[in-house]
């Protein structure tokens, strides 16, 4: 039986805590100045204001993120990464 109909559309209605990527430190690049073996974890430096903060290397496998994207974290404490573009046409600052 073909499936000939469009897929339901639906809208976001979800509060997050995000922060816009400013740059990305690998700890590869880190390990390799070090003499090390690099653990797979990234520094991530958002956009001024903010604090560098330190992400493992699961959610840098999972995820991918890039510079320019969003960091983000949902309620019940996911963390997560968003395109720019997908991330401000979905969602607004309060």
């Amino acid at each position: 039986m073909p499936v000939d109909r469009e897929m339901p559309k639906y809208r976001c209605h979800k509060e997050v805590h995000a922060l816009k990527i400013r740059d990305i430190i690998l700890d590869s690049d880190e390990a390799k100045e070090e003499g090390r073996e690099t653990d797979g974890s990234a520094m991530i430096v958002p956009e001024s204001g903010f604090a560098v903060f330190k992400v493992d290397d699961d959610y840098m496998r999972k995820h991918k993120p890039q510079v320019g994207g969003y960091y983000v974290v949902y309620q019940g404490g996911y963390k997560s990464w968003s395109p720019a573009e997908a991330f401000e046409s979905g969602y607004t600052l309060e």
